[in-house]
């Protein structure tokens, strides 16, 4: 026993008081002297004998105080790690290293085998790490799966001095730094609550057939109200099987509403309703199609109706015939797998071409802005809108930066043309020094704005138009006053010959815009041999009267020597797997790579067995993918996995930070996780 141990607290106080008391006595006797000697002799004996008797008692019983001060703590420690040890809450501590150095019962009970000392916790816990612990906060926070049981951990840094006070370091005398305590909380039920509680709320969504009209005109009269009503009882038998209710709002739009855990359920069968209405057949020429949008909301039934509409929206804005989920930020694209329908009439061809003359008319000026790396069919359009505008007296510019070898001579053909005013032409820089409150932005061939000539310029007009005919995708321009996107439109030119058609009475094209019009048209169709419809040659012999010269687009569609023997290369080293024309096009000594790589994508269609074609072509740091199919596949979706988007039968996407072989062994794999999911 160290008889040097300081006593501390409120124990010390009782040998203070004896002191005090002691001086209290000898200012007393002063005082008593003062007034009379003998007292203050009497007082002075009394207080010595007072001295004498504290200080015998306090060498006497020092050391038992002591002995009993030391048993005391002794007991409270064994107390304190009793019931450290017996807490229901299962408790342990960690070393630097995630394993374990002390554990109560409890936590000793976790697991099935009996847990030992120096066991790494990762082992029973996997989202305990060493680099979870190595974190700067002193106190973490992780959920974990046990036994078919949910734990919430939560993870706390101990210091040598906390950790002695609990009396436990007899086991493990040794070790230095800071420890780890953890805390195991069983959520099991909680969870499971918060999970029957999730599960039952609404989900809303939207029904629309796409092609309703066109489908009922193929069918005899006596049969329109039998074709109506079997899809009508598809859809209810759908809805019916997972305890959800159809209501039909128009004669070709329902409203549905379910539980949410009936969700998946639809997840797994990939919305099975689509392919299934498909089988209806009275005698129609044409299949009845339908899209799904559903909108997720935990906080708000409006804001999940909110979402339905934006995710029906986005279903029939990617050519329809599919599903859609918005949940928040997120989206869920499923089927998508039919050619889109072209639509007979061109009523809303006309309507939109009305509302764009308007918007041009209460502006000052017009700035049209086409795709990135643009190509002809971007080019072409902007040419077209560009001829509007004129029409009406309007100053108009075209955003161009990039002017790749394929482009440059339709950019000649228009800019060395005296008829043109030399700013007809400007690049981003430029463009946003033009615009002002006053500016119409119209922009034409892409509906993403990252994918834009100049993505800031959406920011700075009030005004933006959007003409385009890629399918939509979760990225788009949301601040427009007019968007005009048909997926089933074949080119941006073709959507643009048919507005002008419309825009105003005897509106005069010059041959030069007609050539780069067609040209567009020739480039998404192939040459008229992918894509095409009626529309489009229709759209063709109106551009053919203003006096488009085929003669003359043909000899500016021709390639340098270097880009023929590049196209010819990614042709002959190409690879076919599952299907797929898999190739890399060489980007050396060629001036436009992109679109060499674009026209072997093209190429490779025309072998025997290949369904589809994938063309890698490294350019500027980044890798562009190219694809296309003639009509089993949908290589829409293959490159929206990538960050893409395009049509069901072009399609492209942009690759960063991969080599080219990893980017190869990327889409491999993805093709063959979709075909075997049966998404492409």
């Amino acid at each position: 026993m160290n008889n040097k141990t300081k006593m501390l607290g409120q124990v010390k106080l009782f040998f203070v008081f004896a002191l005090i008391a002691g001086i209290l006595l000898a200012v007393t006797d002063g005082v008593m002297f003062v007034l009379n000697i003998k007292a203050g002799i009497i007082m002075f004996v009394l207080m010595i004998c007072y001295i004498l008797l504290a200080i015998v008692l306090y060498f006497y019983f020092r050391k038992t105080i002591h002995e009993e001060f030391v048993a005391f703590g002794t007991e409270f420690a064994q107390v304190q790690r009793k019931l450290i040890k017996d807490h229901i809450v299962p408790y342990a501590l960690l070393d630097e290293d995630a394993r374990i150095m002390w554990m109560n019962n409890a936590f000793s009970k976790l697991d099935e085998k009996e847990l030992k000392y120096k066991r790494s916790i990762t082992a029973i816990f996997p989202g305990i790490t060493k680099e979870l612990l190595k974190r700067d906060e002193d106190e973490n926070t992780v959920f974990q799966n046990y036994h078919g049981r949910v734990f919430r951990i939560n993870l706390k840094k101990i210091y040598f001095e906390e950790f002695a006070e609990l009396g436990i370091t007899d086991e493990n005398p040794t070790f230095s730094g800071c420890l780890y305590a953890v805390f195991i909380y069983d959520d099991t039920q909680l969870s499971k609550a918060l999970k029957e509680n999730e599960d039952q709320q609404l989900v809303t969504g939207l029904i629309y057939l796409d092609n309703y009209e066109e489908a009922l005109e193929t069918v005899a009269t006596v049969k329109r109200s039998m074709l109506s009503a079997l899809v009508d009882r598809r859809i209810n038998q759908y809805i019916e099987k997972i305890d959800g209710i159809a209501q039909k709002i128009e004669k070709d739009k329902y409203f549905i509403a379910f539980k949410k855990n009936f969700l998946s359920v639809l997840e797994e069968d990939r919305f099975s309703i689509l392919d299934d209405v498909k089988t209806i057949n009275l005698g129609n020429d044409i299949a009845v199609t339908l899209s799904i949008g559903i909108g997720v909301n935990e906080n708000s039934y409006l804001q999940s109706c909110e979402y339905a509409r934006m995710a029906i929206d986005l279903a029939l804005g990617r050519g329809g015939d599919q599903a859609v989920i918005k949940e928040k930020e997120n989206n869920s694209y499923y089927g998508g797998k039919t050619k889109q329908i072209e639509k007979s009439t061109r009523v809303k061809a006309r309507v939109k071409a009305h509302a764009l003359r308007e918007i041009m008319l209460g502006r000052d000026q017009v700035v049209i802005m086409g795709h990135q790396i643009g190509d002809i069919d971007s080019f072409g359009s902007a040419v077209g809108v560009y001829r509007a505008a004129i029409e009406l007296g309007k100053k108009a510019h075209i955003v161009l930066n990039e002017v790749s070898s394929s482009l440059r001579p339709f950019v000649d053909y228009i800019s060395e043309n005296s008829k043109y005013p030399d700013d007809i032409f400007v690049n981003s820089d430029e463009a946003l020094e033009l615009v002002n409150n006053q500016t119409v932005l119209i922009v034409v061939d892409v509906n993403r704005p990252s994918y834009t000539e100049c993505p800031q310029i959406l920011t700075k007009c009030r005004s933006v138009v959007v003409i385009d005919h890629h399918r939509q995708s979760s990225e788009v321009i949301d601040n427009a006053v007019l968007s005009y996107v048909e997926p089933y439109a074949s080119s941006a030119s073709e959507m643009v010959a048919e507005i002008l058609q419309y825009f105003s009475e005897g509106l005069k094209m010059e041959k030069e815009e007609a050539d780069c019009l067609f040209a567009g048209i020739m480039l998404d169709t192939n040459n008229f041999m992918s894509k095409t419809g009626v529309r489009t040659f229709e759209a063709a012999a109106y551009l053919r009267r203003c006096g488009a010269d085929v003669t003359r687009v043909r000899k500016m569609f021709r390639n340098d020597m270097e880009s023929y023997q590049a196209r010819a290369a990614a042709v002959k080293d190409a690879e076919v797997h599952n299907g797929f024309a898999i190739s890399v096009c060489p980007s050396e000594s060629v001036e436009s790579p992109t679109v060499v790589g674009a026209q072997a994508a093209n190429e490779l269609l025309n072998i025997i067995g290949v369904k589809a074609s994938v063309v890698l072509t490294e350019y500027n740091g980044k890798i562009y993918v190219s694809s296309r199919s003639i009509d089993e596949i949908n290589v829409q979706v293959l490159m929206e996995q990538l960050g893409g988007g395009g049509h069901m039968n072009i399609a492209g996407a942009q690759i960063e930070g991969v080599s080219i072989p990893q980017a190869k062994e990327m889409i491999i794999k993805l093709i063959d996780d979709m075909s075997e999911k049966g998404d492409i």
